[in-house]
């Protein structure tokens, strides 16, 4: 597709778990996804941006996957034909007593969820696997040699992960089963019928990463057909509990976890606002990777690629320097009461810092400047004519952004946050090479700020709030003085159409902004129960017939002619 920043275009942002489709099991997948890519299509968006599509692990976090390739296979649709192994009397079969009521309704419930699709999956499985010589046989042992680089061992991990209950907490398993050297080895002593019985799992994990690849694939040209472009998402960082670590443990740092640094203004969780945020995730050790040329991270550009067709890079400022914590994030309630001293003793005189080097002095500066850009390059080298966008929002050091710019990477906006010498900077300064957007899947939205600010009794979160929504105002050529507007008809607006009138080459909307709702999908920093599982409280067919909806949609479609986004 056509993506020059020289045209100005729109999106929205929607977590692909949150959309409900008309005959989804659950949780949204590619088939609610065609669905979403209609309705805004009709509207006159030109973008859909998602949340990564990696397999998750025990938390859900699609930031924190068990692998930097594979696909979530919750993400596929799974009816009769669909894949072609799956008959309409195995998928009756796999239902017959599953609550679908019940899993549709609310949050998403993964645990049940993945259970009914292995059981869907399993069976179209065992269907494939019974034609053996047929055409469809030779296109997945083309595609097992294809993608053999990462297949192989994620595989090899995900059948290692069912011989010990599930988990992928692979420092806690066996000892032969601890390196991807000892497994082997382990396998290899097993008797036959255990080794073909695991080999055949190991099959299995192939074929649904298969079925994944077809359907995403089929989707990804629906959207291009629909004038649509997919937009993509690479976490920085993959969980320490993945296939990758697991399989490539030398190209890590396993002692050391990346984050962020301190953020005094956090309300959401005071660990934050004291020592930053502790994600958890590996660092990289870039000299073994330069070695061989960067495999692993080609490997997850080409994989984003196959599927998107413009992809963002979170926390990009991670290419130059990460911030680094010298403890697992499950100790993180046990260092939150210790001052700098207590700490130092914990850890014996480890201290969180930035990795490889801080930007204290010019001359670090400059080498973290080089060193990112030389990473950076061999992303955009294997993105080929996929767009980059790089997530360079929090704490960002001075040279990142230019560096970006000169790069042809995109940075982000976020008007509130915006500001230069105490001022809201206004949109026609933006660079046309960003995107710009009020909020992120991290962000609250703008209708609970309202409901904080002027709905609630006073608080300091409801002062927060406010000061918040004065600055959103100030960008849109409100007066800072808000009390008196109405949400719908004068504020909500005046946002948008400010947010569509600004410089950026493409504008996003979170899929709760745009709808004026105020639920959230993720606290960053915490493990609270609703995270990553909040979905839509209407389906896509109930969005497409409301008439409120109808309405809203209107004023949207004339905005976005009005600003020269459509």
């Amino acid at each position: 597709m056509e993506l020059s920043p020289e045209k100005k275009i729109a999106g929205v942002l929607a977590p692909l778990f949150a959309l409900r489709g008309k005959d989804d099991l659950g949780i949204g997948d590619v088939a609610a996804l065609r669905e979403f890519i209609d309705w805004v299509a009709a509207i006159g968006f030109e973008v859909v941006q998602l949340l990564p599509i990696n397999e998750t692990g025990a938390d859900n976090s699609p930031y924190n996957a068990i692998s930097a390739v594979a696909i979530e296979p919750t993400t596929l649709h799974l009816v009769p034909n669909s894949p072609p192994d799956l008959t309409r009397e195995d998928f009756d079969a796999s239902l017959a007593d599953a609550d679908l009521p019940s899993l549709r309704r609310g949050a998403v419930k993964y645990r049940q969820l993945r259970k009914l699709k292995r059981r869907l999956l399993e069976k179209a499985f065992a269907n494939f696997s019974a034609h053996a010589g047929d055409e469809r046989q030779t296109e997945f042992q083309k595609f097992c040699e294809q993608e053999s680089a990462w297949l192989r061992y994620y595989a090899f991990f995900r059948a290692l992960m069912e011989e010990n209950d599930g988990s992928a907490a692979w420092d806690r398993w066996p000892a032969q089963h601890q390196t991807i050297e000892s497994a082997r080895s382990w396998l290899r002593d097993l008797p036959p019928e255990r080794q073909a019985s695991l080999t055949c799992r190991q099959e299995f994990f192939s074929y649904v990463q298969w079925i994944a690849n077809e359907q995403w694939q089929d989707v990804k040209a629906f959207a291009e057909q629909r004038g649509v472009a997919l937009m993509g998402d690479i976490p920085f960082g993959v969980s320490f509990y993945s296939a990758d670590v697991f399989a490539r443990p030398d190209e890590f740092m396993l002692d050391w976890f990346g984050g962020a640094p301190p953020e005094p203004h956090f309300k959401d969780d005071a660990f934050t606002q004291k020592w930053g945020q502790n994600w958890g995730i590996p660092l990289y050790r870039w000299d073994r990777m330069r070695a061989n040329k960067f495999q692993w991270w080609r490997e997850r550009v080409r994989a984003v690629r196959r599927v998107f067709h413009l992809f963002r890079i979170d926390h990009v400022q991670g290419f130059y320097r990460i911030y680094a914590f010298p403890w697992r994030p499950r100790k993180n309630k046990e260092f939150l009461p210790l001052d700098g001293q207590q700490m130092l003793e914990r850890t014996g005189g480890r201290a969180p810092h930035f990795v490889p080097r801080d930007d204290d002095t010019p001359e670090n500066r400059e080498t973290n400047k080089h060193e990112g850009e030389e990473y950076l390059r061999v992303v955009l080298e294997e993105a080929g004519a996929a767009r980059v966008i790089g997530e360079d929002l929090g704490v960002v050091p001075e040279y990142v952004r230019p560096n970006l710019r000169s790069l042809g990477i995109a940075g982000f906006k976020i008007p509130q946050w915006e500001m230069h010498n105490g001022m809201i900077i206004p949109g026609q300064m933006y660079e046309r090479l960003s995107v710009a957007t009020y909020a992120t899947h991290d962000h609250e939205p703008i209708r609970a700020l309202w409901i904080e600010a002027f709905q609630q009794p006073p608080s300091s979160t409801g002062q927060q709030a406010r000061t918040t929504l004065e600055k959103i105002a100030l960008f849109a050529g409100l007066n800072s003085e808000i009390d008196q507007l109405d949400f719908e008809k004068d504020f909500y607006p005046a946002i948008i159409e400010a947010l569509f009138r600004c410089e950026s080459w493409i504008a996003i909307i979170m899929i709760t902004d745009l709808l004026a709702r105020t639920y959230r999908f993720n606290v960053p920093g915490t493990k609270a129960n609703l995270n990553w599982t909040r979905r839509m409280s209407r389906s896509i067919a109930q969005l497409t017939s409301s008439r409120q909806e109808q309405k809203r949609m209107q004023l949207i479609r004339e905005l976005l002619q009005k600003t020269e986004r459509t």
